[in-house]
This record gives C-alpha cells, structure tokens and sequence, in this order.
C-alpha cells in the first residue's frame, strides 16, 4: 500500500483482494489502483454491463495540496454559522497575559497554513460528542502542544503548563 502526498491510498491488485476479503471495505471511490489492477477490473464491469463504479486509476488533477484540502473540507458537515465568535470565545478563556500571548501565536499560525476552519470544525466536532456523552482521548501526538485545542476541549493537555514548543504542532505544515 502506498499513500500519495494528497493522502490518498494506492492499492496494488494483491492488496485490493486482501482488503475486501478481510474488511468490511465496500466503498472503492477514494482508493486509487495501479492501472493494470484498474483496467482488469474496469474492463470486466464493461463486459457484464455492472453498474458498480469504476476504479480510480490516478489522483486528482489538482494544482497543489492546498487546492486538495479546501475540495475536501467543503464536503465536511457543520451547521451554518456555527460558533462564529470562536476567536472571541479562546480569548474569552485566558485568564493571564501569557495565555493571550500564546493564543494569539497559534492564532496567527493557524491563519498562516490555512487551518483556521479546522478549528470551527473541532470545535463543532468536540461539542458533538460532548452532546452525546461519547469519549474521546486525553491527547495525542503533536496536537497536544496547541493550547488552542486545550482551550476548545479538543484534549486534556495544557501546553502552557508543560512548556511545549507550538512549533512542535506545525513542524510538518
């Protein structure tokens, strides 16, 4: 299996077999196959007039990952409108000059590499599963070093407790 820079998964004809007969895998729109893999299936679709789709033998014609990012987020679901002050709300949070400085850092870093949506996502996201009493972890990976995501519930870690670096979060944007 291999996964291209846009994050989407290329299977190999052996691979595609495996994960159908060991998976619950019944969606093959977003999984890109080697072309021979491709063609030998999309040829015997022809040939028996099947109405199933046809798979995906490259990725996406698109210019670049940020182009990819903003296709795929306008598909993500969220009420309209939903918390449109959620600036004002993380600033609402702070309580010494530290926090506010340290917020309106990830701020500005969120505007810069274009996440600042993610936030309103996550947010709606972590409201969602708060609503419906579903658990999810203490934190995990780099994002635990975002106090803005400490602020908005999306884990337990205070960054600013801890001392983490931010840029330890945006390393690989």
């Amino acid at each position: 299996m291999k996964v291209d820079e846009y994050g989407i998964v290329h299977l190999s004809e052996k691979e595609c077999i495996d994960a159908l007969y060991s998976t619950s895998l019944n969606d093959l729109s977003n999984i890109v196959f080697d072309i021979e893999t491709a063609q030998k299936f999309n040829s015997a679709l022809n040939l028996n007039k099947d109405s199933f789709s046809k798979l995906l033998t490259n990725t996406p014609n698109l210019e670049n990952i940020t182009e990819f990012d903003k296709k795929n987020q306008s598909k993500w679901f969220m009420p309209e409108n939903y918390c449109p002050d959620l600036v004002q709300e993380i600033y609402s949070k702070c309580k010494t000059p530290e926090q506010i400085e340290r917020v309106t850092i990830e701020l500005e870093l969120y505007v810069k590499h274009n996440m600042l949506n993610l936030l309103y996502y996550l947010k709606y996201l972590v409201d969602t599963m708060r609503q419906n009493n579903i658990v999810w972890g203490v934190g995990r990976g780099s994002s635990v070093a975002s106090y803005v995501l400490f602020l908005i519930g999306v884990h337990k870690v205070d960054s600013l407790k801890y001392h983490l670096d931010i840029y330890e979060f945006f390393k690989s944007n």
